[in-house]
């Protein structure tokens, strides 16, 4: 699904469009969970969408997918995981989670944020290990926080080419997540201090 897509739904229905299209990445849906938060940062730079009120819409439905994922890893077990083992689709994909997290264990919730797929297999997998709910949303929600506020000022600031940015984020993981980061806190830092500097003036006609 394109931006230009994307953006048109989230146009028409807004915030619910932003949760739901997170929210239902959960069971598979074909849309990079790092577009549609993009492009909720999109849409709020237009003036469409408040952007307090996108950026809440999209954290809480990733943060509700995972949550999904966390509760049926616990209720149902290792038999989904048996079933979803044996797709062609998933199977990798759950060696890729069950290796990660027997290397990095608890921090394996950080690095699955970077991972298409792998992000929505690790809360089964930990869940199926035993791992609490406190701890798991202590990390993960905090991570996803983090992820969803990268992602979104991605969208906002540098929306026309947020496909394109994205689609190398996917392919190089952290490397471009950092980089995204320091361009974002960087220009933060410098519209900032732009409107300090413009603040302190004091115009001409002012003065007596």
């Amino acid at each position: 699904m394109s931006v230009d897509v994307l953006l048109h739904f989230i146009e028409q229905y807004g915030y619910l469009a932003i949760f739901f299209l997170l929210w239902l990445g959960i069971v598979g849906l074909p849309v990079p969970d790092e577009l549609v938060v993009a492009t909720g940062g999109l849409v709020a730079a237009l003036g469409y969408l408040n952007p307090y009120y996108a950026f809440f819409a999209g954290y809480l439905g990733v943060v509700s997918g995972l949550s999904i994922g966390f509760f049926l890893g616990r209720w149902v077990g290792p038999p989904i995981l048996t079933r979803l083992a044996k797709k062609k689709k998933f199977g990798p994909y759950i060696d890729r989670s069950t290796a990660l997290i027997q290397k990095y264990g608890t921090f394996s919730l950080f690095i699955s944020y970077l991972l298409p797929v792998v992000r929505h297999l690790v809360p089964y997998v930990v869940a199926v290990g035993g791992m609490t709910f406190r701890k798991y949303a202590l990390y993960s929600y905090s991570t996803g926080l983090i992820w969803a506020l990268a992602f979104y000022f991605l969208g906002y600031f540098f929306g026309n080419h947020v496909d394109h940015i994205i689609a190398v984020s996917r392919h190089y993981g952290f490397i471009t997540l950092w980089v995204i980061l320091a361009l974002i806190i960087g220009l933060i830092l410098y519209r900032f201090c732009c409107f300090k500097k413009r603040s302190n003036k004091t115009p001409e006609g002012d003065q007596k």
